[in-house]
């Protein structure tokens, strides 16, 4: 692991939560007043070609939204239970072992990807231009990590890395990829359901409150969603983690 790779993949938490935070808060375009946002932008901007009313563009903006989280939640859920939530929230890049099990079989960075998904889904409540620089900045951040991570269990793990990467792909899904069993170490070797959907209580629970809420359209009350959302993951990380470590 590089230099520069090493405090990036430590700190990721802390990463991600600023990046959001400038994405909410587009403190270049603040004028004290009420602030537009993605969502109204493109449902305008869909609707401006004359195809579809405003109304309906709204809907359709809406169920592109509610698509990326369910489905960046079912992967990170997914590789979560496969992965192991130790080896998820750990400060260090694990390199003993490694998943080709689930998820795994299918798309070498499922939580990466599920994560890039999410961010797509939650930037519909950001300034146009925060959600922009957000995604951008996203994008950029979770493919250096990608990188990196790759580059340490291709130094770890060696030729049969290696070949592995050769069968899966990247970051886009190859459903008829061959890669049978798992290289994880035998506590990771079999999902944990449980364990994984505690660790990833915040893209549930803000999937779930968009599914529910945001049929009202109001970007206010979904904001409030994620902070409160958040607060609660930290809640249930602080109270399990203890048990998750000690079982990973």
């Amino acid at each position: 692991m590089t230099n520069a790779a090493a405090p990036a993949f430590r700190f990721r938490v802390f990463i991600f939560v600023f990046l959001y935070l400038i994405g909410f808060l587009a403190p270049w375009e603040f004028r004290g007043g009420h602030q537009s946002t993605l969502w109204l932008a493109a449902s305008t901007l869909l609707a401006r070609g004359g195809w579809i009313s405003l109304a309906a563009a709204t809907v359709a903006v809406t169920l592109v939204s509610l698509a990326c989280l369910v489905l960046g939640t079912i992967l990170r859920v997914w590789g979560t239970a496969y992965l192991g939530s130790g080896v998820m929230r750990s400060a260090a890049m694990q390199g003993e072992a490694f998943v080709a099990a689930g998820p795994y079989r299918y798309v070498r960075n499922p939580l990466y990807l599920g994560s890039w998904l999410l961010a797509l889904g939650v930037s519909v409540l950001m300034p146009p231009s925060g959600a922009a620089f957000f995604l951008v900045a996203m994008s950029v951040f979770l493919l250096l990590l990608i990188r990196a991570e790759e580059r340490f269990l291709s130094a770890k793990q060696g030729e049969v890395y290696q070949q592995y990467c050769r069968s899966v792909p990247r970051l886009f899904p190859r459903l008829w990829t061959q890669t049978a069993g798992s290289h994880a170490a035998p506590p990771a070797a079999r999902p944990r359901w449980v364990q994984a959907v505690l660790a990833e209580t915040y893209p549930v629970a803000i999937t779930l409150c968009f599914a529910v809420l945001a049929w009202r359209y109001n970007a206010r009350i979904l904001v409030q969603c994620v902070l409160i959302c958040y607060g609660v993951s930290l809640v249930v990380r602080a109270l399990t983690s203890e048990g998750l470590t000690g079982g990973d």
